[in-house]
């Protein structure tokens, strides 16, 4: 009887204490699905609730600025692209997670990296995404590791219709891997922090890689103008192009296409200094610095980004995930392979709030780069930089 009492009790103070939390997620469908499935075993496992909100995505870092000093927003992001960080840190409404976590070995370094604002980390990251080459294995029997060797199989598959490599070579996100091997940088990062004083997407390495993505069009002639992404894509589904550059969210359709693909990584291109490093985009997990469960935030944050939480949310929805264990349980996965080597060889895209200020005299500056052939690259560039630090507050 003695026994029966002393296990009421510790039930009872167990949910006495047991905590009570609230996240926001832009989750729908099957990832939805598999986030009430973490609540529920979270609960079974430490007693602690969590109450699920769905907000769209484009709206949830204005509505939590707003929200969480009032003490109205949720104890939990889940999740935010790593680019929103900045904002939500100089705003003061994200706290630190270093105290929460008492490992990192298992994060992809360039994951951690892109969560982490002066110098502390304000986000767990859960998946990322990143471009990468996906080659048809019909016409591309032996992937290319060099650019002369991808420049022989690109060529040799081009004409009668057909394409060897096609690129939106207007997209400065899709090319910043070309930008960053030449030495062209958006902010000077010293020691993980971002100088944005210190632009260099007009630097020497800069002007070579607008001349390099204007020869893929002009002087190789593999992509013709007017190629966007649709237009790539549409050729890859659809047979006529041996290799592609794009990320996982075209997947979905060349798996649908039943286009037999392996992925790799753009080659190091000719005279560049550095590897191929493309963006990457990294979504995790952050916590209310005005929450009053900030451990069992936490608790939870670290469950959904463990390496078996990672594994089956790529099985319910096909991220990639960033736990380097997890990515070693699904290798047998070309796209967790492939994208995953892409995302490790990655740069995480600025965090800070002024990357808004960027954007848009960059994109026009590479656009224009690639609209007609050998261009003054130095002067298109040197403007849309003079137009960028004006921007920057």
């Amino acid at each position: 009887m003695k026994k029966a009492l002393t296990l009421l009790s510790l039930a009872l103070l167990g949910s006495a204490n047991a905590a009570s939390i609230t996240l926001w997620s832009h989750f729908g469908d099957v990832e939805l699905g598999w986030l009430k499935a973490q609540a529920a075993d979270f609960q079974k496992k430490t007693g602690n609730t969590v109450t699920i909100v769905t907000v769209p995505l484009d709206q949830m870092k204005d509505k939590f600025i707003q929200s969480a000093p009032k003490g109205q927003g949720p104890d939990l992001l889940l999740t935010l692209p790593h680019d929103q960080l900045g904002a939500l840190a100089a705003a003061g409404v994200i706290e630190p997670m270093d105290k929460y976590i008492t490992s990192k070995t298992d994060f992809d370094k360039t994951a951690l990296n892109a969560m982490t604002y002066q110098g502390k980390l304000f986000g767990l990251p859960m998946y990322a995404e990143a471009v990468a080459v996906v080659y048809n294995k019909k016409l591309v029997p032996t992937p290319p590791t060099t650019w002369d060797q991808f420049l022989k199989v690109a060529q040799a598959n081009t004409g009668s219709g057909k394409f060897g490599y096609l690129a939106d070579l207007s997209n400065a996100y899709a090319q910043y891997g070309v930008i960053s091997a030449y030495g062209g940088y958006v902010f000077k990062n010293n020691a993980g922090t971002l100088n944005i004083k210190d632009v260099g997407l007009a630097n020497a390495g800069a002007d070579k890689a607008s001349a390099f993505l204007n020869d893929l069009r002009y002087k190789y002639n593999l992509v013709p103008e007017g190629v966007n992404g649709d237009v790539a894509k549409s050729a890859f589904v659809s047979g006529k192009l041996a290799m592609l550059l794009t990320g996982p969210w075209d997947m979905g359709d060349i798996k649908k296409a039943g286009v037999e693909y392996g992925i790799i990584p753009f080659p190091t291109p000719p005279g560049a200094t550095g590897q191929w490093s493309p963006f990457v985009g990294v979504q995790g997990t952050m916590i209310n610095a005005y929450s009053k469960n900030k451990v069992a935030a936490a608790q939870f944050a670290k469950q959904v980004a463990s390496s078996a939480a990672q594994v089956s949310f790529n099985q319910a929805g096909g991220r990639i995930p960033v736990s380097l264990s997890a990515r070693t349980k699904l290798k047998a996965d070309p796209v967790v392979l492939g994208f995953g080597k892409a995302i490790s060889m990655g740069t995480p895209m600025p965090n800070v709030p002024a990357m808004g200020s960027v954007w848009g005299p960059w994109s026009a500056a590479i656009a224009q780069s690639v609209q007609k052939p050998n261009q003054d690259y130095g002067s298109i560039l040197n403007k849309a930089v003079t137009e960028i630090n004006s921007n920057i507050k």
